[in-house]
């Protein structure tokens, strides 16, 4: 498995960064390639995803750490991939996102395509920081 940390301040209250994050139907907003997403029962998110000219589906399980405020979140199905989004108070009006993503670059090239190796780990790297900014214009300006 490969681990990629990345984070980003945004100009708002912890609590508001927060309520975004639990926004779901939201997602397609600010994450790249996320058509639809929906809440599902038990805990359950599910995602329709185009990616390297593929499409596909997703169901996640979703949990959070309201206290710590941390979310996590697990494919249930192929491909396996994890994460957790936390977020941490820099004063009252600004908040710093950190994003968590674990994932066998096999399965990820296997699943969307794309190139392997050290550029496969560049594309992902640059997506997550687009998410991170494109989810940080999202929260600035009040959805």
């Amino acid at each position: 498995m490969s681990t990629l940390e990345e984070h980003v301040d945004v100009g708002v209250p912890i609590d508001t960064a927060w309520e975004s994050l639990h926004r779901v139907d939201d997602y397609p907003r600010f994450l790249e390639g996320v058509r639809d997403a929906r809440t599902e029962a038990d805990g359950r998110a599910h995602l329709d995803v185009e990616a390297g000219g593929r499409a596909r589906e997703f169901e996640a399980e979703v949990s959070d750490r309201a206290g710590e405020r941390v979310l996590e979140w697990r494919t249930t199905g192929a491909p396996d991939l994890a994460g957790s989004l936390s977020l941490l108070p820099i004063d009252r009006n600004r908040t710093r996102v950190q994003a968590r993503l674990e994932y066998d670059p096999g399965i990820v090239r296997e699943t969307f395509g794309g190139p392997k190796g050290f550029a496969q780990a560049n594309a992902i790297e640059r997506l997550v920081r687009s998410d991170l900014e494109q989810f940080r214009e999202y929260v600035e300006r009040g959805r």
